[in-house]
Order: structure tokens, then sequence, then C-alpha cells
């Protein structure tokens, strides 16, 4: 597993920090996560999607709004191949409803995929 981007977005007060990875299998995602925990303890949803040989999976790890869902779509909207996106949030105290959410985790998913399209 490679770090290949990371990034924060603020959305009011919510944190939402970003990270793309380049993972060998879905196997990589179990240490990632235990990173995101250490790093983000104040993050109480760290939310995830990653494809890798064709397989896809997501976690919306409690979070409203389907993030992993979304974060997938944002994956596949890039045509990524052994890519992983984490996106921990840390919650600001302002509710951002349903569709707050599912748009501050694509526009932090989308913040890292840009970063990878570039480069």
């Amino acid at each position: 597993m490679r770090e290949i981007a990371a990034g924060m977005i603020k959305v009011k007060n919510s944190k939402f920090y970003a990270h793309l990875y380049e993972i060998e299998g879905m196997a990589d995602m179990e240490e990632i996560l235990k990173e995101h925990r250490r790093k983000y303890k104040k993050a109480v949803h760290h939310c995830w999607a990653a494809i890798v040989d064709g397989e896809e999976k997501y976690k919306d790890d409690g979070e409203v709004g389907h993030p992993g869902k979304v974060i997938l779509s944002v994956l596949k909207k890039y045509n990524a191949k052994n890519r992983a996106i984490v996106v921990s949030r840390i919650f600001g105290g302002i509710k951002l409803g349903v569709g707050g959410v599912a748009r501050a985790f694509r526009e932090a998913a989308e913040s890292v995929m840009e970063f990878d399209e570039k480069n």
C-alpha cells in the first residue's frame, strides 16, 4: 500500500480528511483504517471505498447519506484501479443533513482523485 494524495475540506465546521491509496488487495484496508483511527482520534466516522482487481467494496461506518457508496462512485468515475479512498470526518457541531453529508464526502474524494489524475 502507498499513499498517493491527502487533503482536507471544511464544511460548516466539520473537517473531512481524505486520503487516496494505491493498494494491492482488500486486506490492506485493515491497516489503513487502523492508521486513520490513530491519526484522527476525534473522527467518529472513517468511510471508505476501494477497487482492486475488479472487486469493489465500501463502508459507511455508521454515517448518514451512504458516503461509502458516494466515494465508490468517485473511484468509478475516474476508472480507478487498485485504489482506495478513506475519508475521516471530525464533526464540527452543525448537522449537514443526508444530502449535505453525501456532497461533502464526494467533494473530499474528488479532491484527492483529481490529484491522482494530474500525476
